[in-house]
């Protein structure tokens, strides 16, 4: 089995079409499907099953599709790693964020890396942490920034980043603007904005609600923060979200509610990344560029909810040939962006 077979069956199952796999590697349409052929061949089973408009994996296919990005990670990492004994940092870092994460400003240290490392291609996706975190797992990710709710999955590793409490965000004129606390059971009559199961905020909220036995109704929901703001501030729905998120400018105009219990459903973002086998140089070096607070494991509970607050800024160091607004911007760039 010939490692390029792997990286054309990859970049179909990814691309979920030939002539775009094609042109992602820069190959002919009929080398590429050639070699996935012979890949079928060599297994003795149809990876794919081919239609005028789409390709999709087989049974079979996405069993090998797992495999085979790990592979090729380890190639990769492999490389990395023989260039780093040589004092070299080259080939890709591919990084993956969930929205508005707090404890680690994503672009100022991206920027800190590309400029003292700039033979890595840097790459970077942004999406819920349960997706984030299975590409971690495939080798489909060199690390992700994710705030995850649910299981680990086996060969991944969090390093604890920050926590906050969940808070309920709702419009001024809303019966619950006058409260001062808010509690779980009493919200299943509301009507919710929420994001995407697959955010790690949703996860941790759903399970707040099922640990207080109440059923409640998500009308809105959506995959981007300022989405939500915006839809609660016309008064569609009240939000549960991590009180970064309610501290936001766009948020100035809405209500933030304390939930009771605040401490036993904690918000807790991380650093997802391989395990130390497959842990490459360059996702090393990104994560030693965290200051030494960021890497503390977050505290078991918050009974005082301030007492869990992270800065409001995150320092990353700017190497001596970034000047400029540049230089500004990394150093001193908000927590939640």
């Amino acid at each position: 089995m010939e490692l390029r077979h792997l990286e054309y069956f990859v970049a179909v199952a990814e691309e979920r079409h030939f002539t775009r796999a094609a042109q992602r590697l820069m190959v002919s349409q009929s080398g590429l499907s050639a070699s996935v052929r012979a890949l079928e061949r060599e297994l003795g089973a149809r990876l794919f099953v081919r239609s005028t408009r789409r390709v999709e994996l087989t049974g079979a296919g996405q069993a090998l599709l797992v495999e085979a990005s790990r592979a090729l990670a380890s190639v990769r990492a492999g490389k990395e790693a023989v260039a780093a004994v040589q004092g070299l940092l080259r080939g890709t870092l591919s990084v993956g964020t969930e929205q508005c994460v707090t404890g680690v400003h994503v672009p100022g240290l991206l920027a800190r890396f590309r400029a003292e490392h700039p033979e890595v291609e840097v790459r970077l996706r942004q999406a819920g942490s349960a997706s984030l975190v299975e590409d971690v797992a495939a080798g489909r990710l060199d690390l992700a920034f994710v705030a995850l709710s649910g299981t680990v999955p086996e060969g991944v590793r969090l390093v604890p980043l920050a926590s906050e409490p969940m808070v309920l965000l709702c419009h001024p004129g809303h019966p619950l603007a006058g409260a001062a606390e808010a509690d779980w059971a009493e919200l299943g009559d509301e009507v919710f904005v929420d994001f995407h199961q697959d955010w790690g905020a949703r996860g941790l909220t759903d399970r707040a609600f099922a640990a207080a036995r109440t059923e409640r109704r998500v009308a809105l929901e959506v995959n981007d923060v300022h989405s939500l703001i915006e839809l609660v501030g016309h008064g569609l729905g009240i939000a549960v979200v991590p009180r970064p998120i309610a501290r936001k400018e766009q948020a100035a105009a809405l209500i933030t509610v304390p939930l009771a219990d605040a401490g036993e459903h904690l918000w807790e973002v991380s650093a997802a990344l391989p395990d130390d086998q497959r842990t490459g140089p360059a996702a090393r070096q990104l994560l030693a560029y965290l200051p030494p607070a960021a890497t503390r494991p977050a505290p078991d509970s918050c009974p005082a909810p301030d007492s869990c607050r992270t800065p409001d800024t995150v320092p990353v160091p700017v190497p001596a040939a970034m000047t400029g607004p540049a230089a500004t911007a990394a150093t001193a760039a908000p927590a939640s962006p």
